[in-house]
């Protein structure tokens, strides 16, 4: 081992991942969300070996790159040929010829500089084995099934971890031994629930607090604290639950305990998992097999005889696998399949055609399928080096028949390789079909992690590189240095650019067909830009993928879809898990059918007096955020710029006085002279919040007082809190000051460069806090059931007249202030130098220190505080594999339903679900001919720009007596206006009659006008049909 290549840490800066056992969170911060401190430690200590590079084993070693590890090694001294361009996209044209390894390599390293990339030596991995012992994992991409077996076989009993996966054409496997014992430390990756206790009874029967589901499973471990009157449950040893409602679980025995009193919390504790892996050989005779596909529950067993007999045709072949399309090799094929369908325990029932169709796409190389198995075994390498997820039980098979076009003939002849890049493909699908992808004008809405991934995968299949073809990418954001962990197509030289231009620009190196074929569009899309992605822009597409993060700008494409009519291809992310949806016209529901549920809110009341977990801490200091160094800010230069912000705000009943009050503390009281007075400011906010609120609060409320009903007062979710005293050589205190004071200082635009710890340690020496003694006045609203005692009443006028006089002459005037302005800080999570997260985090975990709280790291804090979405490259490149998948689908111009599939998928437990999609709601009106079905999503009545009374009568010759058209908040008819009213208007155009009414006129880029009415059909009642859309003809 010494002095081997996988000793040496490869750049400078790679040598420094690990230094004290940091790992550089500005690059890896999404994926730490998703995988953990723990778990990214001992990726980084783990080597890899990927042997063959073709579209699936780049793909694996992509994934594996970003992901970090301490080295990647890639094997594959074969040459390279015009169809490995088919998937491979660190491939160019003038590499064929040239050993795959050696021109991929140098490709690989660039992705991560913390990941050194190097070459394995040698022609082949089975003449010296003992090399192998170098590495932890071995992954297995187009080996010969005779070499699988050897090297398999030979790791399995040299503790190395082995995942083998191959694809062929629309055909993919992946196996997976990770050895004797393997221990998984977290199965599901899933946040450990906890909760309070209501009460355990004598049978041990535990009860969650108000009926809030306690969210445990059947063979959870949980722990308890605080619980009295059984003491002896607090701090012991896990104990497993059985669950026996949504609000109850039983956890044993509790006879030896004693009687419950009250409180308690409990705790779910991740209890490690072990598995036996059998190796390779065996499993070949007698698979493991995870389903992929429920719908497809015989075919696992199939495929798996069918990717042998490939193997046992390519033996008897000089390697090379049947020709596509070619029945005579099929032949064949099905004829080592059956031999070795009877070999096994139980005998495999054949279905001759699946068999059939595996020989004729076995030389395909579909850049989807790579991405899918590509995503899902490197996330398989990265679970046996860091023991985080469960892994694959040994074997999985996926296939998507489903995606082969039925609008073009296939045969041997239109799928016989023709010398191109898109061979591999060719193969599967036919020329026909290369040439229907190649003209296609697509739009990206995105061009982050899912849209990179996306737009490398349309470079693989040449979509939109015909004559008629162009891909528009829509994407406003600049590139940030934690993009490059899982947005690949970016690197450190492109921080700040704009995402849309790089990735267009690395996409078209990796396939010049695509030169020219780019429409960039550095806009958000949004109903304040329908002037860029107006009516014929829209019209052009053929479809629309969004690579999306955020529901709001999902809602608004799909709007326009189903507006358009267009055809949409969603999905998204969350760490491990992803989804696919596709929406169709006229077959499918759109993406906004179904909702989300909305995000969880806190009760105001729990935030300001009673938080009883780190989140209710968190909320509380991202509130005080915006309280010190946002609102007051603002409001004051509002108050400069704004003639006459003083009468306007009086105006404002319920906020007058705070408002006014925050100006002059801002202008007056407050405003500091120097760096100095910020840190004596930031040492009165911590007395202020930290000590003097809690002793008010313990004065209305003291710890021994009861509710009406005698209960204790401090019991169940109100936790009693203690104030704190500051201790200047506790860390925590000392960061509330430190960031607080740069935060004041940056305000006022004051140089905080001397706000060190020292310095402040000086200043708060010199700085008097007044004793403070509590108030009978004040008065803490008990619940958030009960009104708020601080709330002015409703109605009230300017009781407080004299108190906002007297603050308004203590105010400097406006004009006085001409060119002064403070500085409102903008919230960014992800730069570490600006001390916003530092004062979250600081100021959140000082008051869970007031109610015995667990605190929370920084690492933490900014996941919660900055809504941060965790993810993870290789999830991004699997989903993406699954859309693509459906964007064949799309471009055959399939319209059966049933042929679609929406995914849903979990790499960590493993769990892949598949279902057609909903099909869109449907409705019906009797009119003049009889029965009328119509889609309600996708169906509309389009009318040109016709006279009112040409439009009803136009209505009423179809069944339907319209009784209101309105077209926005414009009411433009109605059955019962009298006929005077209607006189004017039944003349009118349909364009005059809305400019009329609404006294605007329609802008010049609308191309139509939408009416909604209310109608009655032939049988007198009222029916729901679909929008009016006039056409204006421009």
């Amino acid at each position: 081992m010494t002095g081997s290549p996988m000793d040496i840490d490869g750049p400078a800066v790679g040598s420094e991942q690990l230094k004290n056992g940091e790992i550089d969170e500005s690059l890896y911060s999404r994926q730490l969300y998703v995988l953990g401190h723990e778990a990214m430690k001992r990726m980084s200590s783990s080597h890899v070996l990927i042997a063959g590079l073709r579209g699936l084993g780049v793909e694996i070693a992509k994934n594996i790159a970003l992901a970090g590890v301490k080295s990647l090694t890639l094997f594959d001294p074969a040459p390279a040929t015009m169809s490995d361009l088919s998937s491979q996209f660190f491939l160019h044209p003038d590499d064929v010829g040239k050993p795959r390894a050696a021109v991929t390599v140098p490709r690989v390293a660039e992705l991560n500089a913390y990941t050194p990339v190097s070459e394995h030596p040698g022609k082949s991995l089975t003449e010296d084995l003992d090399q192998l012992r170098q590495y932890q994992v071995v992954v297995l991409t187009g080996t010969p099934l005779k070499d699988q077996i050897t090297i398999a076989d030979y790791c399995h009993n040299s503790g190395i971890f082995v995942v083998i996966t191959d694809i062929f054409g629309l055909f993919g496997s992946i196996y997976t031994d990770f050895g004797k014992d393997f221990a998984i430390a977290d199965p599901t990756g899933e946040n450990p629930v906890n909760g309070i206790v209501a009460g355990i009874d004598a049978e041990g029967l535990v009860s969650a607090l108000d009926e809030t589901r306690h969210g445990l499973e059947d063979g959870d471990f949980v722990t308890f604290t605080e619980v009295q009157g059984m003491e002896a449950l607090n701090n012991s040893e896990p104990r497993k639950i059985t669950v026996k409602g949504p609000y109850t679980f039983s956890i044993g025995d509790v006879s030896e305990l004693g009687q419950y009193k009250r409180g308690g919390l409990y705790q779910q504790v991740k209890m490690p998992k072990t598995i036996n892996f059998q190796p390779f050989s065996e499993q070949l005779k007698k698979p493991e097999l995870l389903m992929s596909d429920f719908a497809k529950f015989d075919r696992p067993q199939q495929l798996h005889v069918g990717f042998q007999a490939l193997h046992e045709f390519a033996s008897h072949h000089d390697g090379d696998l049947p020709r596509a399309h070619s029945d005579e090799d099929a032949a064949e094929v099905f004829k080592y399949a059956q031999a070795l369908a009877g070999e096994g325990d139980e005998k495999v029932e054949l279905d001759e055609k699946l068999l059939r169709e595996l020989s004729y796409q076995a030389r395909g190389d579909l850049a989807p399928m790579a991405a899918f198995f590509g995503g899902l075994a490197a996330q398989e390498v990265l679970k046996s080096v860091s023991g985080k997820f469960h892994p694959i039980v040994q074997w999985l098979y996926f296939d998507s028949l489903e995606s082969l076009p039925t609008s073009v003939k296939r045969s041997e002849e239109l799928c016989k390789p023709m010398g191109t890049r898109y061979d591999g493909q060719i193969a599967v699908f036919g020329r026909d079909f290369q040439e229907k992808l190649a003209n296609i004008k697509e739009f990206l809405v995105g061009a982050g992690a899912i849209g990179c991934e996306m737009l490398k995968n349309w470079a693989m299949i040449g979509l939109a590189t015909g004559p008629k073809g162009k891909i528009s990418v829509a994407d406003m954001d600049q590139i940030e240095k934690s993009n490059l962990n899982r947005q690949f197509l970016f690197r450190p030289k492109d921080v700040g650019k704009l995402k849309s231009e790089c990735a267009a620009e690395a996409v078209q190196a990796m396939n010049p067909d695509l030169t020219g074929k780019f429409v960039i569009l550095p806009d958000r899309v949004g109903a304040e830009t329908e002037h860029i992605f107006n009516e014929d822009f829209w019209e052009e597409l053929d479809g629309v993928t969004n690579a999306l993060d955020n529901v709001d700008a999902r809602q608004y494409v799909d709007r326009r879809c189903v507006f358009f009519r267009k055809p949409l291809l969603d999905s998204g992310t969350l760490g491990t898990k992803g989804n696919t949806q596709v929406v169709l016209p006229s077959l499918t529901e759109s993406y906004s059918s179904s909702q989300d549920p909305p995000e969880q809110s806190f009760p105001q009341c729990t935030l300001r007096s009673f938080p009883n977990k780190i989140d209710h801490t968190i909320a509380w200091a991202k509130e005080k955020f915006h309280q010190y160094f946002v609102g007051p800010p603002e409001t004051v230069n509002l108050y400069i710029t704004q003639p006459n912000y003083v009468e306007e705000t009086l105006k404002q009943q319920g906020n007058e006085i705070p408002t006014l009050e925050s100006i002059r503390n801002y202008l007056v009281t407050d405003k500091p002279q120097n760096v100095d007075d910020c840190i004596v400011w930031a040492r009165k906010q911590f007395e202020s919040e930290y000590n003097n609120a809690i002793q008010q609060l313990l004065y209305n409320f003291p710890k021994d007082s009861t509710t009406s009903s005698g209960a204790p007062f401090w019991s169940g979710p109100k936790r009693a809190p203690d104030p704190l005293r500051f201790d200047a050589s506790n860390s925590t205190h000392m960061g509330f000051i430190v960031a607080a004071a740069h935060l004041h200082a940056f305000n006022y635009g004051l140089k905080g460069d001397t706000i060190t710890e020292s310095h402040c340690k000086k200043v708060m020496d010199d700085t008097i806090i007044p004793e403070f003694t509590p108030s009978s006045s004040v008065r803490i609203q008990a619940d958030d059931n009960e009104p708020d005692p601080n709330a002015q009443p409703s109605g009230s006028n300017f009781d407080d007249n004299g108190t906002m006089q007297e603050i308004v002459s203590k105010l400097p005037p406006p004009k006085s202030l001409q060119g002064f302005k403070l500085e409102p800080v903008e919230f960014e999570k992800d730069d570490d130098t600006n001390h916003h997260i530092d004062f979250i985090t600081a100021a959140s975990n000082l008051r869970a220190e007031n109610y015995a709280i667990a605190e929370a790291d920084r690492h933490k804090t900014k996941f919660i505080a900055g809504k941060i979405i965790p993810a993870i490259a290789t999830t991004t490149a699997l989903v993406t594999g699954l859309v693509v998948l459906e964007l064949y689908k799309i471009i055959d111009g399939k319209d059966d339903i049933e042929q679609y599939k929406n995914g849903f998928v979990n790499l960590a437990l493993p769990f892949f679900g598949f279902s057609e999609p909903i099909a869109s709601p449907k409705g019906k009106y009797v009119g003049t001919q009889g029965e009328v079905t119509i889609d309600k999503l996708w169906d509309r009545f389009e009318v040109e720009d016709i006279t009112l009374q040409q439009f009803l009568d136009d209505f009423e010759a179809k069944g339907l007596d319209i009784m209101m058209l309105s077209s926005g908040v414009s009411l433009l008819y109605a059955s019962f206006y009298p006929p005077s009213k209607l006189k004017d208007r039944l003349g009118l155009k349909l364009s005059q009659l809305v400019e009329t009414i609404s006294k605007k006129p329609i802008p010049d880029h609308q191309k139509n006008v939408i009416f909604e009415m209310t109608v009655e059909d032939t049988t007198e009642e009222d029916v729901e049909v679909p929008y009016v859309m006039l056409k204006l003809g421009k």
